[in-house]
């Protein structure tokens, strides 16, 4: 059964598990924005008095400029530690969310990888996860900072002048409404970027994967011209994110200028108005530092705009991943039987297009059966039911008298292992290789395993035994293969799923490997998929998959 991942946003989950886990950091990253803020508004005052002393010529005392000097160095030491902690915050976050997105990864249906395509889903982990790295480095906690200095700025700014406060007031909001033009425009560009990039990165593994297929079959520039498409498409996206993040920090240094051009005008033009924006030269450098430092915050957001959406667009990526449909089966344990089989069952990895349709079989406990039929009709899909990698759309499936898919993952395992034509290693050494890093299995496990598997003796003659680390070299094709049976035999399952694992072996290694299996097969349910392979486990029953419409044999 699939149930929807109910989960609050992305950003949500993220903040709360770094406050939760983090206190003493997050104390620190807001008493460090809160030193940050007060220390950038002493400066200016400081300075005013400088110049109020120079205009009026008189001395400036040494501890005065001394103290201007101090603040300097406070504001710059203050961001600095205020950038530490928002990136060490950031890193934090950033790890809550990759782990978030590999324990998902874990709980996903087998359907989900038929859907998607694999480099869409790395492009997740990788790109969309160091784009929202930057923004929470360089973005979302740096704009609170910045909001709460702007905050203060316009505060201090009412107090020494209200006209230039009015005017300010008056200008932020035509600011932000140019800002979120911009925003719109560059995640949507942004957006496009990484649906492009996305596909480039399934693009690149495919063609390296069908390498051969592309040669033999001259089927180069195709693939290039394909792609070409990608890459094209998100240069377009990119030059469009670009010519906005050109235009925005322009119109905000221009709107600057004009402000203070205006203010200074307004002031010499009578004392009303000086009056009105209580401008005194030291006032003067005073507020323009103070302008300047309302429009920095507004001008680093234009600048960061650009990861900002990228970010934007990389969370609805994981906010749909992390919303996908997860197995959440009422676990069950095994029932006592083996009984194996289908039960009216129809599947098809397309609901609209079933692959089989009204199937059913039983397979008593200890019995030999072969699937057998056509390419494309079905058996492989058999297989995957009965594991419970799949559910079907009707009917029922039972592998040891329990639905397959309702059974813990070490009950699974117990009860059948799987043999495929082939292996995938795992990094780690030969041990590893059979356990799976299961440490359920002991060395006594694994080596009634390997003489099972007729493998025992190559493995004693390496180096290290099991300890070797592994390395593909070690091994001949047909040894691999016989690995393979050693990592299903390990459980001591009570049933063999056996998928066409001769299909790729001459015919010296097929008989080893078939004299492996007739002696793993004793005492055990057989399900297999190779009409060679029957006659090495001995008498066996013979089951037609016809695709749709299949009889039970």
């Amino acid at each position: 059964m699939k149930t929807k991942n109910k989960t609050t946003t992305l950003l949500r989950q993220a903040l709360s598990g770094v406050v939760r886990d983090h206190k003493r950091l997050v104390i620190g990253v807001c008493a460090a924005i809160a030193a940050s803020v007060v220390t950038a508004l002493i400066p200016p005052l400081v300075l005013e008095r400088v110049v109020n002393r120079l205009a009026a010529r008189r001395a400036i005392p040494f501890a005065l400029a001394l103290l201007y000097f101090a603040c300097i160095v406070a504001a710059d030491l203050c961001e600095s530690l205020q950038n530490t902690a928002i990136t060490v915050f950031g890193q934090k976050m950033t790890h809550g969310i990759r782990s978030a997105l590999f324990a998902k990864l874990s709980r996903l249906p087998a359907d989900y990888f038929h859907t998607h395509q694999s480099g869409v889903t790395a492009s997740i982990f990788t790109n969309d996860g160091d784009a929202i790295d930057v923004l929470y480095s360089d973005g979302v906690v740096s704009m609170i900072a910045d909001s709460l200095k702007l905050v203060a700025i316009l505060a201090v700014i009412f107090t020494r002048s209200k006209g230039l406060g009015l005017l300010v007031l008056a200008v932020t909001p035509l600011l932000f409404l140019f800002t979120r033009w911009c925003q719109r425009r560059n995640g949507a560009a942004q957006l496009d970027n990484r649906r492009a990039i996305a596909s480039v990165n399934n693009h690149v593994p495919e063609t390296l994967k069908c390498l051969r297929m592309i040669r033999l079959f001259h089927a180069e520039r195709h693939m290039e011209a394909t792609y070409d498409g990608y890459i094209q498409k998100s240069y377009d996206a990119v030059d469009r994110a670009n010519l906005i993040d050109s235009i925005y920090s322009p119109v905000i240094l221009t709107v600057q200028a004009a402000v203070v051009a205006f203010m200074m005008i307004a002031a010499a033009r009578g004392r009303t108005a000086s009056a009105f924006f209580g401008i005194s030269v030291g006032s003067a450098v005073a507020m323009i530092a103070y302008v300047g430092q309302i429009f920095s915050p507004l001008e680093n957001i234009g600048m960061e705009i650009q990861n900002i959406q990228a970010a934007a667009a990389a969370i609805r990526h994981i906010d749909e991943f992390l919303a996908e449909p997860e197995w959440a089966p009422a676990l069950t344990a095994p029932a006592d039987d083996t009984v194996t089989g289908f039960d009216h069952l129809t599947f098809g990895y397309n609901p609209d297009r079933p692959v089989l349709k009204d199937l059913s079989f039983s397979v008593r406990p200890g019995e030999h059966v072969t699937f057998v039929g056509r390419t494309g009709s079905g058996k492989s899909t058999v297989f995957r039911l009965l594991t419970g990698l799949y559910t079907p759309q009707a009917g029922r499936v039972y592998l040891g008298g329990a639905c397959p898919a309702a059974l813990k993952p070490e009950d699974r395992r117990a009860l059948y292992g799987c043999v495929t034509q082939h292996i995938d290693l795992v990094p780690g050494t030969v041990r590893d290789q059979i356990t799976l890093f299961d440490p359920a299995y002991d060395d006594e496990a694994v080596h009634r395993a390997l003489r099972l598997a007729g493998l025992d003796d190559t493995i004693a003659a390496l180096p290290d035994g099991l300890d070797t680390p592994m390395q593909p070299e070690l091994f001949s094709k047909g040894q691999l293969q016989l690995l393979a049976i050693a990592r299903a035999l390990v459980s001591d399952p009570k049933i063999l799923l056996l998928d066409e694992i001769t299909a790729n072996l001459d015919a010296e290694t097929e008989a080893r490997v078939t004299q492996s299996i007739k002696d793993s097969a004793k005492g055990r349910t057989v399900l297999s998929i190779s009409h060679r392979l029957s006659r090495a486990v001995g008498e066996t029953r013979i089951i037609e998959i016809d695709s749709v419409d299949s009889e039970p044999a």
